[in-house]
């Protein structure tokens, strides 16, 4: 049987990653905060940007944990195919077609030396990423 906690919902994240920059009684920003991130978070293009990167976070990992459940994947290696998973989405925001399936096909060879069951990440790539295997040369 396998065990499911919710992942934190992309509001919850943004508020607490917004609480990071928030400025203490003195007016002090946190210590590694800079006066440029908060120009930056004045911005509503940027915030807006930024809420949802966590909202798509979020969905990613419903969907991963979805195919874990589904795969009957032990809960203890469900860290390692949340890793997978967050790779492959910041793969996958950044690089498209042809690129993104030999990348993807990388991390899947990655994943797999690393001890993960490769049927199972093949079903996250495709199921919950859209990226079809690489075509041969």
């Amino acid at each position: 049987m396998a065990f499911s906690i919710a992942p934190p919902d992309g509001s919850v994240r943004w508020a607490k990653w917004r609480s990071r920059f928030v400025r203490d009684a003195e007016g002090n920003l946190p210590q590694g905060s800079t006066p440029h991130i908060n120009t930056l978070l004045e911005d509503p293009a940027v915030a807006a940007r930024v809420q949802a990167s966590f909202d798509s976070l979020h969905a990613m990992e419903t969907d991963v944990r979805t195919i874990l459940n589904a795969e009957g994947v032990s809960t203890i290696q469900y860290a390692f195919y949340f890793a997978f998973g967050r790779e492959m989405w910041k793969l996958t925001n950044r690089i498209n077609g042809a690129s993104a399936a030999l990348a993807a096909a990388t991390l899947v060879a990655k994943w797999t030396a690393r001890g993960l069951s490769p049927s199972t990440l093949e079903k996250i790539r495709f199921q919950a990423f859209s990226v079809s295997p690489p075509v041969g040369p």
